[in-house]
This record gives structure tokens, C-alpha cells and sequence, in this order.
């Protein structure tokens, strides 16, 4: 039986979000394992001009409400359900030339912090824990913390507040970045506890992965398990010598609705 694909873009306003499904739907985009902003664009085909008016209005820079608009995109199959992949800041939003109607609408991670001045200061030893909890509450983000604590002198930021991610893995000796809807800290080289994706020909693996100056790159469809920052178990046959661990510092995803595509491509560094 055919297991079809499925994918919902959420666009949310004011605290009001509105999900489109059914139409042609193409999403890409890259994420980090680093204090780089994720990124995602998607194009939508077959919206109604009052729908599409409505978001080229909402997302506009020159609309006079300032809250950010964010994207959510989920995706999924039939049988298993939706899962988010990718959530974010609206930063555009274009259509296409006549005839056609498409909406173009581009992304980032909590790109409306970049902006937003804020000035900490800790005590003059505090734990790296409740520093990664500060900046969470600060990005109104949950946390995530999979990393060894330890006390940390003298911190204090002043600044974008999206920049105390990297202030944060620089005082700790760290990775820390943001995964959506979390900020995530962990120790460097160590994969995320428990967040193993084992990718053989039988488990979605597409081609052959392929050795890079840093470890490997390898295409596989997309799956609600596989997570940046996490391990990476490559069971190859045609090519058994690069099989083994490795931990994904950097995550594309592809997917469309009417097309090929539905894959991740991961870069992997051995373990």
C-alpha cells in the first residue's frame, strides 16, 4: 500500500497561526549544530488571492505590527502522522510573476532576537546549566542540556540577544545552538544522549554516502527521528569501510509535495 506523503505549512500571526495543507508545497532548508540561525524557504502554489493578499500583507517589513510572524513546517506520511521539521521567523515573503501564483516565503530561527537588545550579568561563579537556563528564558526557548556542569566565572553579555548562544558555548567550552522551538547545549564531539539514527538501505538511506574532509555526507528520506547534533550510525554494504558513528553538525532537509524529493542530507563527523 502506498504510503503518501504529507506536508503543512503553519504561518502564524498575533498568536493566531493558520495551516495550509492540500496544495504544492516545496520546503528547503539547512540546520546548524552551531550558533548559526537555521534557515528555510518554502514555496506555495494554489493559495487563494485572498489567502496569499493576506500573508504578502502580514509578513510584509513595512506592516505596522511589529510581533514576529513565525513559520512552521510539518511533514510526515499518511501512516505514521505530521511532525515538525523546521519553525522560525518570517523574514520575506514575494510572489512570483504572472501567471503563476506562487508565495515565496523565507525563514530563520528566532530571527526577531537579533534585534532585541538585552544586558546580563552572573554572579561571579555560576554553573553553566543555570546560565544555558537564563538565555533559554531569555529566547523564550525550553532547554535542552546534554553537557557535562560546571561553574563558569565572571559571565555577562551585553548585546543582541541572539548572540548569547555564542557567548554561552564560548564560556562553557561547548556546542550550543537552537533547534526550532529549543535551545540545545551539548558537549563538543559527543553526539545528543540517546538520539541514535541507524541508516542502512533497508532503514531510507539514498545512494552511497560519501567521504568529506570532515567525515561523511549521506542522503536518506526524511524521518521524525533523525536529530542535529546527534548520532549518526551508517551500516553501508557497498562501502563497509566508513561504517560506524558520527555526529551530524549539519542537517538539509528537501521535501515537496508533487516532486522526487523527501530527503535529509546530513554532514557527519566521526566519532
Amino acid at each position: 500500500m502506498l504510503d503518501l506523503r504529507r506536508i503543512r505549512i503553519g504561518v502564524e500571526v498575533s498568536g493566531q497561526i493558520q495551516f495550509y495543507e492540500g496544495l504544492r508545497v516545496k520546503v528547503t532548508g539547512t540546520k546548524y549544530a552551531d550558533p548559526m540561525q537555521n534557515d528555510c524557504t518554502v514555496t506555495i502554489s494554489g493559495l487563494k488571492r485572498e489567502t496569499r493578499d493576506y500573508l504578502l500583507t502580514e509578513t510584509s517589513p513595512f506592516n505596522d505590527n511589529r510581533t514576529p510572524k513565525r513559520l512552521v513546517v510539518e511533514v510526515g506520511r499518511e501512516s505514521t502522522g505530521l511532525f515538525r521539521l523546521f519553525a522560525g521567523d518570517i523574514v520575506s515573503s514575494e510572489p512570483s510573476s504572472p501567471p503563476d501564483l506562487d508565495l515565496t516565503i523565507k525563514a530563520k530561527t528566532q530571527n526577531a532576537q537579533a534585534g532585541n537588545i538585552v544586558s546580563t550579568a552572573a554572579p561571579s561563579s555560576a554553573r553553566l546549566s543555570a546560565l544555558a537556563q537564563q538565555v533559554a528564558r531569555d529566547l523564550g526557548l525550553t532547554l535542552e542540556f546534554d553537557a557535562q556542569d560546571k561553574n563558569i566565572g565572571n559571565y555577562q553579555h551585553t548585546g543582541a540577544a541572539l548572540k548569547q548562544v555564542d557567548k554561552l558555548a564560548a564560556a562553557g567550552g561547548v556546542v550550543a545552538y537552537i533547534d526550532d522551538d529549543k535551545l540545545v547545549v551539548k558537549d563538543a564531539l559527543r553526539p545528543l544522549t540517546n538520539r541514535v539514527r541507524i541508516l542502512n538501505k533497508d532503514s531510507g538511506m539514498v545512494g552511497v554516502p560519501k567521504v568529506t574532509e570532515k567525515g561523511i555526507t549521506v542522503q536518506f528520506l526524511i524521518d521524525p527521528e533523525t536529530a542535529i547534533g546527534g548520532a549518526l550510525r551508517i551500516e553501508s554494504k557497498i562501502n563497509p569501510a566508513i561504517n560506524g558513528e558520527y555526529v551530524i553538525n549539519q542537517l538539509k532537509f528537501d521535501a515537496n509535495t508533487h516532486e522526487v524529493p523527501f530527503f535529509y542530507t546530513a554532514y557527519g563527523a566521526r566519532l
